[in-house]
């Protein structure tokens, strides 16, 4: 009797080989984007429109490569195995590293730093008002702050709390406002015409570190936007010696994006990235998705150390309230 689906040759009998489940073709297919992605990262490529959107959905084109790989692995395509398996490793060394926290190197004093974007002036006052009471930050820095959410968060009792401030309240997206535990020095705007107001401010600890705070808002990146977008994130004050600069706001920028890591190579750290919680994202919030890209960001002179962030959602408002505690250097 002869076994269906078996071979019999002299005598023996074989089994009849595993036909490939997947095409060649498709596995190339698969693995392809990936590593274009990776290069164009890579290079800073995103200077256009729809390359600048999409490499802010880099750390889930690095889930993607490894799918891809396994899709190639099944293929059993010795060339498109080796492609995937270079750009997941590629991509994991771009991403993963968000995730893990450094050790803090500063010594000196605390600062902690909590932003918030107001969604046109819509956030709810007392919910923001809560939430410096109960983190207690030296320094808040909100974007899209109009006149009536300013009233609305005095109302709550932000004056109380926070009592000196430099605002530059407007209606819609374009205000923006410092409020502070101690007395601020305005200083001089930066931001190129057009955009968003980005005031700054610095202060004094009782410790004797002087800090400089900006309230940062970019445009968002969307059409022709892109080239105001580039230039407001190079127009940010770079650090400097005498003072440690914190830049806190809606970067409406990824670290995924060349023109922020620009920023970053000044000599500034990511306050997320260096207590591992760089993959938490913190827009859009309120809406039936979930977050998913993160665009607001604590970024502090080199010289200090992050010790500890949190990312938190209030209600009425597309963006989740970023909170960083600092470690400033020693005098």
């Amino acid at each position: 009797m002869t076994r269906t689906g078996a071979s019999d040759v002299g005598g023996v009998v074989r089994a009849p080989e595993r036909r490939r489940r997947v095409s060649p073709w498709l596995a190339w297919l698969v693995v392809a984007p990936f590593p274009a992605w990776a290069v164009a990262r890579l290079a800073g490529l995103d200077r256009v429109p729809l390359l600048v959107e999409a490499m802010a959905a880099t750390p889930y084109a690095a889930v993607g490569s490894l799918i891809a790989l396994l899709v190639a692995a099944a293929a059993r395509v010795r060339g498109a195995i080796a492609v995937g398996l270079a750009t997941v490793l590629t991509m994991a060394a771009m991403v993963v590293p968000r995730a893990l926290p450094s050790a803090p190197a500063a010594t000196g004093p605390a600062l902690k730093v909590l932003t918030a974007n107001l969604f046109f002036g819509h956030a709810d006052a007392p919910a923001v008002v809560a939430l410096v009471r109960r983190l207690r930050p030296d320094v808040l820095s909100l974007q899209e702050l109009t006149p009536r959410a300013l009233a609305a968060l005095d109302a709550a009792g932000l004056g109380e709390l926070l009592p000196y401030r430099h605002t530059e309240e407007g209606w819609g997206a374009s205000g923006g406002g410092i409020f502070s535990r101690y007395p601020l020095t305005e200083q001089p705007g930066f931001s190129p015409g057009g955009g968003h107001a980005m005031p700054r401010a610095r202060f004094t600890l009782p410790t004797g570190q002087a800090v400089e705070i900006v309230n940062v808002h970019t445009v968002a990146p969307l059409g022709p936007a892109v080239a105001d977008w580039r230039a407001q994130l190079a127009a940010l004050p770079r650090p400097e010696p005498g003072v440690i600069r914190v830049l806190a706001g809606d970067f409406n920028a990824t670290l995924d994006h060349a023109d922020l890591r620009r920023v970053l190579a000044a000599g500034y750290a990511d306050a997320a990235d260096a207590t591992g919680t760089g993959l938490v994202p913190t827009w859009p919030s309120g809406r039936r998705l979930p977050p998913l890209i993160t665009i607001d960001h604590v970024l502090y002179d080199r010289r200090a150390s992050a010790v500890r962030t949190e990312v938190h959602t209030l209600p009425f408002t597309d963006h989740r309230a970023f909170f960083a505690e600092l470690r400033l250097p020693g005098r």
